[in-house]
């Protein structure tokens, strides 16, 4: 089992920046891929970006490219989101995951807000 806890969301005009944690603790994440997804009420959770074991490689939605940046400290069992030049519809709640598999991820985390006000 792998726990999950995000860290770091909050309120910010449009323009600013946040950056999101993730700590993960039980079985460790070094070797599984590690994600952010994010969901706002009355639509479906979407992938925001991903980053592969050791950081070999890194995915990000069409809607976040050059602007939020993903990377992981896999010694402090880690993964982060840099967020930039943050936009309203940003706005969501933010979840981590780990564990990619054909099916989806197996491991989530609670999630934490992210507010963009115009």
């Amino acid at each position: 089992q792998v726990q999950l806890v995000e860290s770091g969301g909050g309120l910010v005009q449009a323009g600013g920046s946040l950056r999101l944690s993730c700590a993960a603790s039980g079985r460790t994440s070094s070797f599984y891929t590690m994600g952010w997804f994010r969901q706002v009420p009355g639509k479906e959770r979407e992938f925001v970006a991903a980053v592969t074991p050791s950081g070999g490689s890194t995915y990000n939605a069409d809607s976040v490219k050059g602007r939020f940046i993903i990377s992981r400290d896999d010694a402090k069992n880690t993964v982060y989101l840099q967020m930039n030049s943050l936009r309203p519809e940003d706005t969501a709640v933010y979840y981590c995951a780990v564990g990619r598999t054909a099916t989806g991820y197996l491991y989530w985390g609670q999630g934490t807000q992210v507010t963009v006000s115009s």
